[in-house]
């Protein structure tokens, strides 16, 4: 686990400088590998990377790494959990140490692009072909490693962070198709970020350069399953409750491959428990869970819960009481460590969480990716729903003046608009969103602004529910969550605010062999009757205890909207208000002070949509970002 960096120079002009331009790029993510730092170059081709020791200690888990014959050289970032079985097939090779690198290096000049598919794991790759003169560059397939690119004439651009790009004298300029989306639902989406000239490489996808000619070409190595309802092995659901905990049972056997101690961080939820339980079973050695507590949970976190279960799988047990102190510098800072705005406040605990572990323990597995497969949110009740909760919305919407609290008027509007939307797609993403037509979003900005924000931020979800024809709308709804919320919001989240501190999180429920079981899976039998994660909760029957298992869910949350009437009160203001912001002539003052007066004076719930602005003018002024 790390941070990597790539420059082509297509017009060789600058050789002589790549060395200093890569080792900048390096001491901009120092953080994500705090063990090595090192970079070569090979005609116009710059390679570098800041290491996280985590297989092979020693040094010929160095990078970049050449072959023998000096003809591949790459540079990785991630975990490949299958390498084992992999290296046995690639025997007739002398590999000098034991990393999955060298393994990935090999497999390559086996395999050559065929060997994505056969990863498992998580990662973000560069592979410099000498021999054939060519430049591969490779995300995993849930897109768990971020991997930004950037593209003109002259050269191309790799980082595992934005901030590795900008150091390269790349000018921020903004995205307004991504400014509209983020608007929405606090995240940019498919490839894009809010940067107009900056990309992401697409979870299952890689990047084919041809040094001959400069031509990039796009590949997709792997295509999300969808939901088979006419599949033989889906008639049992004995068989299928049975297959998902042998699946969950190998993926967290796997995950707990490593020459260094690992911990789970262990909540009083279902999918963090099962992985606490599973992994104490086969773990060589007495594992590490870690719970944390706020200052600002108000009494309900989950740290007594963690506490009886660590008791009953016999684990070292830590508990981390974190105060929630200079919150408004923890929100500029990790602001610099998305590179972006960034909307899911959950990143602050999670910061947290893995500063005060201070690299005593250097790789955690975590439940991110439980949700998602198995229907753990409030849309998939909703859908299952929908008829009941459009009903009651189309007779509440003409009842609106009678004596319902703002906020209820509020809640529905929103689901008169969702429910009533005839495209599945138009539909889940309004599920996605605080967001709507009644909130009138575009209303933050001037009129300037608006003339820009004219494409349609509904567009992806449309077009991805559109390719699943025949699928019904639960079923569409985990395959979208799945290419949009996942990577774009959670897996984003978790790698920033982590790797921040040095620290590699690892997801198990994301493992390549149940993800592939689990999407093929049918909406009804994962939510039978209703039941949200119905499908999951017993598979873990004999695995989480009792008082886990039929808890209600409570989630991660962060009480960022009491924030924003104190103690963030002031800072909002001096970051909205500030002299740069007001000098860009963007927004309408006059609304947001209305949404903020409405949401204090509790006529409204506008928390999200002030926590976006908050992140999107510190963005806007620390990045000195070009409109």
């Amino acid at each position: 686990m790390c941070g990597i960096n790539g420059y082509i120079d297509f017009s060789n002009k600058k050789l002589a400088t790549l060395p200093s331009v890569l080792l900048a790029m390096n001491e901009s993510i120092a953080y994500r590998g705090p063990d090595f730092s090192d970079y070569s170059v090979k005609k116009n081709v710059g390679l570098a990377q800041r290491r996280l020791s985590i297989l092979d200690l020693s040094e010929t888990g160095n990078q970049p790494m050449y072959d023998a014959e000096n003809e591949n050289n790459i540079v990785f970032n991630g975990e490949i959990y299958n390498h084992t079985e992999l290296k046995k097939e690639l025997s007739a090779y002398n590999f000098k140490g034991t990393s999955d690198t060298e393994t990935i290096l090999y497999g390559y000049d086996k395999w050559g692009e065929d060997l994505f598919e056969k990863l498992n794991g998580i990662f973000s790759i560069v592979i410099h072909d000498i021999k054939k003169n060519k430049v591969l560059i490779a995300r995993d397939r849930l897109g768990v490693k971020p991997l930004y690119y950037f593209r003109d004439a002259e050269r191309l651009i790799v980082s595992s962070e934005i901030k590795g790009i900008l150091k390269c004298n790349v000018s921020p300029k903004l995205n307004y198709q991504s400014l509209h989306e983020f608007l929405y639902y606090g995240y940019s989406m498919n490839n894009f970020t809010l940067y107009e000239d900056i990309f992401k490489v697409s979870p299952s996808c890689y990047l084919s350069v041809d040094l001959s000619n400069s031509e990039v070409s796009n590949h997709t190595y792997h295509e999300l399953e969808t939901a088979d309802c006419n599949a033989s092995e889906f008639k049992d659901e004995k068989n299928i409750i049975a297959k998902t905990t042998q699946l969950l049972e190998n993926a967290v056997k796997r995950q707990l491959m490593s020459d260094v101690p690992i911990g789970v961080f262990l909540s009083g939820g279902v999918d963090s428990t099962a992985i606490a339980s599973i992994a104490s079973k086969y773990y060589s050695g007495k594992l590490n869970t870690y719970t944390a507590g706020f200052d600002y949970y108000d009494g309900q976190d989950e740290m007594n819960i963690a506490k009886k279960t660590s008791q009953q799988l016999g684990t070292e047990h830590h508990e981390i009481h974190i105060k929630g102190q200079n919150i408004s510098d923890l929100i500029v800072q990790l602001v610099h460590h998305h590179d972006e705005p960034f909307s899911d406040a959950a990143n602050i605990p999670l910061f947290l969480m893995t500063k005060e572990l201070n690299h005593t323990c250097k790789v955690i597995l975590q439940g991110d990716g439980g949700d998602e497969l198995f229907g753990g949110y409030n849309a998939y009740e909703i859908l299952n729903r929908k008829n009941t909760y459009k009903l009651a919305a189309n007779i509440l919407k003409p009842l609106e003046f009678l004596n319902f609290s703002t906020p209820m008027k509020q809640q529905v509007s929103r689901f008169y608009d969702i429910l009533n939307k005839k495209n599945d797609g138009h539909l889940i993403a309004l599920l996605s969103t605080m967001e709507t037509k009644a909130t009138q979003p575009l209303h933050i900005f001037s009129k300037a602004v608006q003339s820009k924000l004219d494409a349609d931020p509904f567009a992806y979800y449309r077009q991805l529910g559109d390719s699943l024809e025949g699928l019904t709308i639960n079923d569409k709804l985990f395959y979208i969550n799945m290419k949009t919320v996942l990577p774009e919001q959670f897996l984003e989240k978790v790698d920033k605010s982590t790797m921040a501190n040095g620290i590699e999180i690892r997801v198990p429920f994301l493992d390549n062999e149940l993800t592939s079981f689990a999407m093929k899976i049918p909406a009804a039998l994962k939510l039978k009757n209703g039941t949200k994660k119905y499908l999951l909760k017993k598979a873990l029957k004999n695995i989480v205890p009792d008082f886990v298992l039929n808890a209600p869910k409570k989630g991660f949350g962060v009480p960022y909207g009491n924030w924003l009437k104190e103690p963030l009160a002031l800072f909002f203001k001096e970051r909205v208000y500030s002299p740069y912001i007001v000098s860009l002539n963007i927004f309408d003052y006059i609304y947001i002070e209305k949404l903020y007066a409405d949401y204090v004076e509790q006529k409204a719930n506008n928390s999200f949509m002030l926590w976006k602005v908050l992140n999107l003018c510190i963005w806007l002024e620390e990045y000195k970002v070009q409109l």
